[in-house]
């Protein structure tokens, strides 16, 4: 076993650097990193890259205005083709990217402070850019898609500018999306167009399409989060919580592949995920497109689920391949508790290299549990190395260790009871009344936070139970946990600029596996004092009876959040008392001739 491990970590080494150093041996063959993408990724893809990273670098600007700059590059990689050896050659690519973006004519009357990025030198003036892009623009108008006639046409006569179109308008909206993604919503898109333009009614064919419009943007929005997310982790975790995260849900989607093969996967999404979130697109595109050429040449190592994915066009295979389902487990897999508690020379092979032992831990957790969220999972390893790290210091270590399943089976206990309890009340008593009761705990928990971003949080919660609690029992765990550490990391980044209270900083600076748990068991704030009584805060008036539902709704909910806002301490009957007091007295009132003297009075 110890020499299982040590080898295991010599190739945890040796596979860390080997995608850098191939990539500098590689660079090294290069002298221009622009020639070379340029060559690896062929003409009609660069220009699409490129227009996808001046439009999520420059989300204000036209396509006409960014097509300018997109020419800008392309003529100068055609340049370098031809001399590599050419003075602006031999720039890094973000480099020329960048350079291109500052000489952007009033850049400042358009951008305001983040013209102040061009006078900072690489990689912070790229870091500087990063911070501007604003996620899901307000200031962009929604999507018209044109007659589909327009489209048929325009895509007959005009193809590539009409997808550059698409991948400026998807980009622009979608700036944290990589453009992998992109390139596939793209190939989506042309499959509807090939398919349906031939059509006698083109309008209801491009409609009833899977991949229509609207299904595409809401994917968008949706793998945009994802990757914000994936980007999110590695930024404020680090590299080791990202690879933690991606071994457990590697190895529980290819749970017969090789705990070596998938180590060395690990790694190599990590420094094209790097790539991709630090806005180097056209190396995001052309590397990992190298992982999954990479991917598909090893089908039989991972997965035979892989094979309809990699007959694919090359840019339709990542979407295919992220969403395959898992492999089944290999039949008879060993129990771990003999090799990881009932051995009593454990510490002999955990101590010469902590790392290397988790991740063989954590890999084989992982593969025997395709119903656990990765979370949950990084808990368990968590709780693994805690009981290891004090029991390796004991004079019977075997004896300390011996209840490590007890110990573990506490996270599993809290997390699976949290989530059936969760849906069961979903499931039984619906959205409205789950919503209601996400916003009486979360206001008691952080009633500092202002009224319209408690309902926004409140809202997304219950977004999670309604697209998680419908799935089949042994997918929702994995579902909710991954969806609730998006919109707790989301709360989390608004506290960094805006403190809400000790204890939402508390558990904002926990191990990310275990945020969710500590909002979960998060209390009433006890240090919270009520702002002083303004009546505003609870004016009625006859909007009450005339506005639509669904802003009446609205309405109620965050009279409901002021309340507690008013008296934390309230318990669940006298909310209920007093909801339905104010149901009784809306009621009453909207029956009346004058309902705003009726409100005033009641």
């Amino acid at each position: 076993m110890k020499w299982l491990t040590l080898i295991s970590f010599i190739f945890l080494l040796s596979s860390a650097r080997s995608r850098n150093l191939q990539r500098a041996a590689r660079d090294a063959d290069h002298k221009s990193q622009i020639a070379h993408r340029f060559n690896d990724l062929k003409e009609e893809t660069f220009k699409a890259v490129t227009m996808i990273t001046f439009a999520q670098y420059l989300q204000r600007c036209s396509y006409d205005g960014l097509s300018k700059l997109v020419k800008d590059v392309v003529d100068l990689a055609h340049k370098c083709v031809a001399n590599e050896d050419a003075p602006e050659c031999t720039k890094p690519l973000p480099s020329i990217f960048l350079d291109e973006i500052c000489q952007v004519d009033k850049l400042r009357d358009t951008y305001g402070d983040m013209a102040d990025c061009c006078g900072k030198a690489d990689p912070e003036r790229n870091q500087c850019f990063l911070s501007f892009k604003v996620h899901q623009p307000d200031f962009i108008p929604p999507y018209q898609r044109p007659a589909a006639d327009v489209i048929c046409n325009e895509y007959q006569d005009n193809r590539v500018a009409l997808l550059g179109n698409f991948v400026y308008t998807v980009a622009r909206r979608n700036p944290f999306l990589h453009a992998p993604a992109i390139l596939g919503l793209a190939a989506e898109y042309e499959n509807a167009l090939k398919s349906c333009c031939p059509e006698s009614d083109v309008g209801a064919c491009l409609d009833a399409k899977v991949q229509q419009i609207s299904v595409i943007k809401e994917r968008a929005k949706l793998i945009g989060v994802k990757q914000k997310h994936g980007c999110r982790i590695l930024e404020k975790f680090g590299e080791r919580t990202f690879q933690a995260n991606k071994l457990a849900r590697l190895s529980q989607k290819y749970p017969k592949a090789p705990f070596a093969e998938l180590v060395k996967m690990v790694h190599d999404v990590k420094d094209v995920y790097k790539e991709c979130c630090e806005g180097d697109m056209v190396e995001c595109v052309d590397d990992w497109s190298e992982l999954v050429t990479s991917l598909c040449s090893k089908q039989d190592v991972f997965s035979s689920k892989l094979k309809p994915c990699c007959e694919k066009p090359v840019v339709e295979r990542t979407k295919c391949i992220v969403e395959a389902d898992f492999d089944e487990k290999p039949d008879n897999l060993p129990s771990l508790v003999e090799k990881y508690i009932q051995d009593k020379e454990v510490c002999k092979s955990y101590e010469p290299n902590h790392d290397a032992f988790l991740s063989e831990f954590l890999y084989e957790y992982s593969r025997r549990h395709p119903e656990f969220s990765t979370e949950l999972i990084m808990r368990i390893t968590k709780g693994y190395e805690t009981l290891l790290d004090k029991c390796c210091k004991t004079d019977n270590p075997a004896e300390c260790y011996g209840n490590a399943v007890e110990e573990l089976n506490k996270h599993i206990k809290e997390t699976e009871d949290v989530v059936k309890t969760n849906c069961e009340l979903f499931n039984t008593h619906g959205e409205g009344d789950f919503l209601k009761g996400i916003l009486i705990r979360y206001t008691k928990k952080m009633p500092q936070v202002s009224t319209d971003t408690l309902l926004e949080i409140g809202k997304k919660m219950t977004a999670v139970g309604s697209k998680c609690c419908s799935l089949p029992e042994e997918k929702r765990m994995s579902c909710s946990e991954h969806y609730l550490s998006v919109v707790i990391e989301d709360m989390c980044k608004r506290q960094e600029s805006t403190p809400v209270n000790d204890q939402v900083s508390h558990c904002c600076n926990d191990l990310y596996s275990y945020r969710r748990p500590c909002f979960t068991a998060m209390g009433v704030d006890t240090k919270y004092v009520p702002p002083p009584f303004d009546p505003m805060m609870f004016n009625f008036d006859d909007k009450l009876c005339s506005a639509p539902p669904a802003e009446r709704e609205e309405g109620q909910l965050k009279l409901l959040i002021n309340l507690i806002k008013r008296k934390p301490q309230m318990t669940e009957e006298q909310i209920k008392t007093i909801a339905g007091g104010f149901i009784a007295m809306v009621d009453k009132c909207c029956k009346q001739s004058d309902i705003d003297t009726c409100l005033g009075e009641e």
